[in-house]
């Protein structure tokens, strides 16, 4: 972050809040003209400091209201072991997170699927057939308190 003044941070941060934001919009906020915005944005969606820009969807009105947290052990650390089991599970649609973890799990997936019934089809057809692995534990949520993709800045 050492190569990004004050202005680049709330440009960054207005940006992961509010993706659609117009540069007009946006020059404003963060008191700025039109074209100077506009040539930040540029640079740092140049140097990679934006990944992407997406539209963040209700899971209820796409029918994905169920949460599930799984956990999952492997028989083995090998790196064979280890990538086979992450192209596998980068393949499953349902899988929105795969994080590797240090502690009594290998990997925690987050699925979302329709509702528990889906959910054990998920596990049957996917979860299940996943390389190298020997232990999987499943958390539903029950609700979501608290949720945001915006990085602290």
């Amino acid at each position: 972050m050492s190569d990004l003044d004050w202005l680049d941070i709330k440009i960054l941060d207005a940006l992961q809040k509010q993706g659609r934001i117009s540069n007009a919009d946006l020059a404003e906020k963060v008191n700025l003209s039109a074209s100077a915005c506009h040539r930040r944005v540029q640079r740092l969606d140049r140097e990679g400091f934006v990944r992407n820009y997406v539209a963040l969807l209700d899971p209820r009105k796409v029918d994905r209201r169920t949460t599930v947290f799984v956990e999952i052990t492997l028989s083995g650390q090998s790196d064979e072991t280890l990538d086979a089991f992450e192209k596998a599970v980068a393949r499953i649609p349902n899988v929105l997170e795969c994080h590797l973890m240090a502690g009594t799990a290998d990997y925690l997936l987050k699925v979302v699927a329709i509702d528990g019934d889906d959910f054990a089809s998920i596990h049957r057809q996917h979860l299940s057939r996943l390389p190298g692995v020997a232990q999987m534990q499943s958390s539903f949520a029950l609700r979501t308190v608290f949720k945001t993709t915006a990085l602290p800045l």
